[in-house]
């Protein structure tokens, strides 16, 4: 009996050091999602990655998340080019971009059951007349684990000045309902 429960304390010892390594990376999907956006605005004329396609959308993205993109995409108000309810590069938060500079991603440690997972990324360096063109933009991903996997729960890009950050979810609730 004793040799159990020696057994088991090790057992228990030895899951709590491999688990955490186990666990699903937080910062995956958002590198993956950072690489496309990257290679989209390269400045090769290489295909457009739409980042929320299905096969991203099925794979990267929480349930939830694709649930109420697709219903944003229904809305008659979605882009004209049938694509994507938005009207913008929601990672870059704008219609224009360079080539992304300084790219940086971080994870906060998990909290409540969510990672926040930071890309920071210079996008318009290559615009000479603008006056932020060094300017550093944020994009914060909430990052949960569905089925074993790190997945997109929300993305959250910074608002006008003096706006706190706006949740991509949010957005599409309302670009669902035709707000």
């Amino acid at each position: 009996m004793k040799k159990i429960a020696v057994l088991f304390a090790g057992l228990v010892a030895l899951s709590a050091l491999i688990g955490p390594s186990l666990a699903a990376d937080a910062t995956s999907p958002v590198e993956e999602i950072m690489k496309d956006t990257q290679k989209n605005w390269a400045g090769d004329n290489s295909d457009w990655i739409d980042i929320f396609g299905e096969a991203l959308l099925s794979r990267l993205y929480s349930r939830d998340f694709g649930h109420k993109y697709k219903a944003a995409a229904q809305n008659p108000a979605a882009d004209e080019d049938g694509i994507s309810p938005f009207d913008y590069d929601v990672i870059v938060n704008g219609q224009d971009a360079c080539p992304l500079q300084d790219l940086s991603i971080d994870s906060a440690p998990r909290a409540n059951g969510t990672t926040e997972v930071t890309a920071t990324f210079k996008a318009a360096t290559c615009m000479e007349d603008t006056p932020d063109k060094d300017a550093v933009t944020t994009v914060r991903f909430d990052v949960i684990e569905e089925s074993g996997n790190s997945v997109i729960d929300d993305i959250r890009i910074q608002g006008n000045e003096g706006q706190g950050p706006i949740s991509l979810k949010e957005a599409m609730v309302l670009i669902a309902k035709g707000e």
